[in-house]
Parts: C-alpha cells; structure tokens; sequence
C-alpha cells in the first residue's frame, strides 16, 4: 500500500506542460487519501477552462498507478476553494520569478 507522502512524491514529478512546474509546487492538489489499493486525488486547476484538463488528469492517475500497492487512481476536480496563486509553495514562486 502506497503511503500520501509517497503519492505527494509521485505528483511533484508531474509537471505542468505549459509552465514546467510541479502540480504540487502550483498548489493544484489540494489533497490524497489512500484507501488500500485505491488513490483518490482532489485536485484544481489554475481555471476551469484549462485546455490541458484531461492530459494533466491522466499524467496524475499514470502517476500514481506507478506506486507499488496502488491499483486504482482517481482523480477529482474542485473548484471550491478556487485556486488561487497564494497556493503556490515558495519553491514555485521562485521558479515563476515572484520571489
């Protein structure tokens, strides 16, 4: 069985295409529950209108399918809180030039 942190891990390799920056470091999960074999993602994106939403919503579920113990992987969206750009971690902001 996959721990969180372990899943945290495998999402902070998948980068977002147009920005190259974590998922985890742009603050778009907003949380993982591990229930035995099965992952459950809530994730956001920067705006509902995303182009990317099903590429970066199967490169999570790749992602987490990879971990040893994981056999399902589902990924939800939330919109509620909205992301918003405090969400990014200082090793984001830093990529993104805003520290």
């Amino acid at each position: 069985m996959a721990t969180e942190k372990e899943v945290m891990d495998a999402l902070g390799q998948v980068m977002d295409p147009e920005l190259g920056i974590s998922l985890v470091d742009l603050g778009l999960i907003y949380s993982v529950k591990v229930q035995g074999e099965k992952v459950e993602v809530e994730m956001s994106f920067t705006t509902p209108a995303c182009p990317m939403v099903h590429y970066i919503t199967s490169s999570v579920e790749d992602a987490v399918k990879k971990l040893e113990g994981v056999e399902e992987a589902e990924v939800k969206l939330v919109w509620d809180p909205p992301w918003t750009p405090d969400r990014i971690s200082e090793e984001g902001k830093k990529k993104l030039g805003l520290k």
